[in-house]
Order: structure tokens, then C-alpha cells, then sequence
């Protein structure tokens, strides 16, 4: 009787482990849109581990847990900060009731490539001490970038800032980029019909964010080339961009990340002693 009992009792625990029936669906896109970064898989069957674990006897938990797993994910396929400043800068607009900027990925790529060129130029009150040439947008930003040539249009202007740590997207945006009324004036131009966001940094030196405005047409202004996905960058984050970004903009967030999975980890080594080890 003893046997069977336990038996039923691992029956039950395994037949936990997937409580919400878009459970596989959602594993399963994670490591799709994530195939070529092991690493985000991995953490993501490890929360589910962990939340499997600390909620099945404590159902007051569960859903707590469930929420914070929910976050991960979609922390995992997104992580894009420099969409999350297009959004938050359309949303400014839309607040004044002008028309929303459209997310131009060439315009973003040469945002990278611009606070790339004036990386190690920060000052310590947070001004971008570098002013590249405007001959660098045509010569230099575009095709590093695969903009293609015919498709260039004109660039109404540019916010640059930067600061010693990495920020989140609307921190970055209120305290970095739009910190007062000249960049907030230019922001609000009604002459602007594109925006593009670049960023890039490290975690031991300072962090730069760019943006570009153009009042080029929506589709046919700074056209990337193969189908728009244009030429990968080793480093930062861009606006509309196909590409992942690099893992040095994510750093600081992902600590965040690996410090929660250690906790629930903590629990899940605590509720395996008291049911496995203890009971025998």
C-alpha cells in the first residue's frame, strides 16, 4: 500500500507540471524565437522548475509565481530596449495629440552606428562629447548599416545622451534623452513622420543612446537592404531591428533575473528536502 501510495504521489507531482494548458506552446515559441541563445532557454525551464515545485503543495503561491514566470517570458522574447523608447516617445506625441513617429529600422541602425563612433566620449554629467561629420550618415553610418543609397532621406535632427550605468527605457528617456525643453521641443516637431533609437554600452564603461528623426516617407526612406534586415551589428540595440541585441545591453537586467531563479531555486532545494528527504 505504502508503494502504491507513493507512486500516486509522483504521479501527481509530474502530472503538475504542466497546470495551464498554454504551457508547451509557450516553451516551445520561447525556444523557437530563441534557438540560437541557449542560455534564455535554460533559465526559462529552470523557472518553470521552480515554479512547479513551490506552488504544487502551496496554492496561496501559485499564483504569485505564475505572474513572475509570466514576466520572464516575456522579458526572454522581447528585451528590445531601444522599442520600448519608440514607444514611449509615440506616446509622448500622442499625449499632444500629433501623429505617431514610424519606426524606421535604417533610421535606428544609424543610430547605433552614431553613438557607437562617440563610444568612450561621455562626460561626467552626461553629455556626449562627439559630434561626428554629417558626411558620416552617407559615407560611413548607412552602409555599415546596408541602408541603401537612393532610399536616404533627410534627417531632421537628433537627441544623443549618455550615462555611466544602463537605465531602463523610460528612466533613460525622462533623466538621459529628453531632460529638457529643447530636446522635448524637438521631439514634438511636427515636421517628423520617422524616429529610429540606438543603443550601446557595456557593463564596466558608459552607456549611449541616440535618437534620429527624418520626415522621409513611412515605406520607401532609408530602406534596409535583403528585405529590410540590412547588415547584423556586433554590438547595441536598434529600433525595428530583426536581430536579437547583444548581450551587453542586457547584462544588468539579466543579473536582476539570475538573482529571482536563485531564490525560487533556494525554495525548490527546500520543499525537495522536506518531501523527498524528510519523509523517508
Amino acid at each position: 500500500m505504502a508503494l502504491i501510495k507513493d507512486k500516486e504521489s509522483a504521479r501527481n507531482r509530474v502530472s503538475f507540471l504542466f497546470p495551464f494548458s498554454f504551457s508547451l506552446p509557450m516553451m516551445m515559441a520561447a525556444k523557437k524565437h530563441y534557438c540560437c541563445c541557449e542560455w534564455k532557454w535554460i533559465v526559462l525551464c529552470q523557472l518553470l522548475l521552480a515554479v512547479v515545485v513551490c506552488s504544487s503543495h502551496h496554492g496561496n503561491i501559485r499564483l504569485f509565481f505564475f505572474k513572475f514566470l509570466v514576466h520572464c517570458y516575456m522579458f526572454l522574447i522581447s528585451g528590445n530596449p531601444a522599442n520600448d523608447l519608440v514607444d514611449i516617445i509615440n506616446k509622448n506625441r500622442t499625449a499632444q495629440k500629433l501623429p505617431q513617429l514610424n519606426d524606421n529600422p535604417g533610421l535606428g541602425c544609424m543610430a547605433l552606428q552614431y553613438v557607437e563612433l562617440c563610444k568612450g566620449n561621455c562626460t561626467s554629467n552626461g553629455v556626449v562629447n562627439c559630434k561626428p561629420p554629417e558626411d558620416d550618415f552617407t559615407e560611413v553610418f548607412g552602409p555599415n548599416c546596408g541602408v541603401e543609397l537612393p532610399t536616404f532621406g533627410t534627417i531632421t535632427g537628433h537627441i544623443v545622451g549618455c550615462q555611466s550605468k544602463y537605465l531602463e527605457p523610460l528612466v533613460a528617456f525622462s533623466h538621459v534623452l529628453v531632460k529638457d525643453r529643447k530636446a522635448l521641443s524637438l521631439l514634438r516637431n511636427k515636421s517628423h513622420t520617422a524616429v529610429g533609437v540606438g543603443l550601446v554600452g557595456a557593463r564596466k564603461s558608459s552607456f549611449f543612446w541616440c535618437i534620429l528623426f527624418s520626415d522621409g516617407q513611412t515605406n520607401s526612406t532609408f530602406a534596409l537592404e535583403d528585405d529590410g534586415k540590412g547588415i547584423k551589428q556586433k554590438e547595441g540595440c536598434f529600433s525595428g531591428s530583426t536581430f536579437p541585441c547583444s548581450s551587453g545591453q542586457r547584462i544588468p537586467v539579466f543579473l536582476n533575473n539570475v538573482m529571482a531563479l536563485l531564490l525560487l531555486n533556494i525554495c525548490l532545494l527546500q520543499h525537495l528536502y522536506q518531501t523527498w528527504f524528510v519523509s523517508m
